[in-house]
């Protein structure tokens, strides 16, 4: 059996009655699961992961973004978290016996339905895209919402399907295929967010821009010069959770093989000792794969033999994973779901 992931993430966080209608729309589709469901409100964003075969996967997008849809409106959408709209970015992710050029396929299809059915721009990025400027996400979110209607302006940012009319409700959609991509947050005990978001800048692999002794951007020829990130694969920027009192360090580990998760967070640990402020554990927003966490209990196992429950404990404690909500491994880690 082809197992495909798929982890719409829509622009609401907040309301219940949405959430359930988004189950609901599930009800119905065959050979496509809902693994979970997980909204966060200083976000205003809610996270769900599907996993299914082609036909149910493609379904199930279908009819969950449709759900979003009808229960969210943009005009009063605010959050800490970039969006481009209500139904914000569907991405399509190869798990089991499928490949990404078969994962792009699905991501037109759902791309083409939805824009049909909805009447509003659909962007195609990460292995679907067909334009350089439009591979990474935010490059595409550049501006967000608030600056869509002008970008759809744009003959350079018209939409791969759908039309380029702005709609003040739905806005944008971005589809594509990517390989498993781990939201990891960092957690740092401090309210001013300017901790984190220094952090996210020195680690992220697109970098800073670079400064003179005076705080002012240096440009050459017009062009920014930026520094390089210390992390490869790992896109960041600082968020403050004010349910929580404290700020994070909100991190997409777009290849947990050339970043893990533990070099993300001791890297995070030593950037906060650099700045005199304190981490305190981290999450896992969705679903992480088995191997990420067994490459992380190798590393703090330190050459301890250990077998797969033990290494999975230890990645856990050691990362902090529990330290907002629990970690229940088999809600959260896709193997022990499918």
């Amino acid at each position: 059996m082809k197992i495909i992931e798929c982890v719409p993430n829509f622009s609401e966080g907040r309301n219940e009655d949405t959430f359930d209608e988004i189950k609901q729309a599930l009800e119905g589709v065959k050979n496509c699961k809902l693994l979970s469901l997980e909204p966060d409100s200083d976000y205003n964003r809610v996270v769900v992961t599907l996993a299914g075969n082609e036909k149910g996967i493609l379904n199930g997008a279908v009819a969950i973004s449709l759900a979003a849809a009808r229960n969210i409106d943009m005009r009063n959408h605010k959050g800490e978290h970039p969006r481009l709209g209500a139904i914000d970015v569907v991405p399509f992710v190869p798990v089991k016996n499928v490949t990404m050029e078969e994962c792009v396929k699905i991501s037109e299809s759902f791309a083409e339905i939805i824009s049909e059915r909805l009447n509003i721009p659909v962007y195609l990025y990460e292995a679907a895209a067909r334009r350089k400027e439009r591979k990474n996400l935010s490059d595409i979110r550049k501006g967000e919402y608030e600056a869509l209607e002008e970008k759809l302006k744009d003959p350079n940012w018209h939409p791969d399907y759908g039309t380029n009319k702005f709609d003040p409700k739905l806005g944008a959609i971005v589809t594509g295929a990517r390989f498993f991509l781990i939201a990891y947050n960092v957690n740092i005990k401090s309210r001013d967010v300017k901790y984190a978001k220094e952090i996210g800048e020195v680690l992220r692999e697109s970098g800073h821009p670079k400064r003179d002794a005076n705080g002012k951007v240096i440009k050459i020829n017009g062009e920014v010069v930026k520094v390089p990130g210390r992390l490869k694969s790992v896109k960041a920027m600082g968020v403050a959770l004010e349910k929580f009192h404290f700020t994070q360090v909100s991190m997409n580990l777009t290849n947990y093989n050339i970043t893990p998760l533990h070099v993300a967070f001791e890297e995070v640990k030593k950037e906060a000792n650099r700045l005199e402020v304190e981490v305190e554990g981290s999450e896992i927003v969705g679903l992480v794969p088995l191997e990420a966490l067994i490459h992380s209990g190798k590393y703090y196992a330190d050459g301890r033999s250990m077998d797969e429950k033990s290494l999975v404990d230890l990645a856990i404690e050691k990362l902090g994973l529990s330290s907002i909500n629990y970690f229940i491994k088999n809600e959260k880690i896709i193997d022990y779901m499918i």
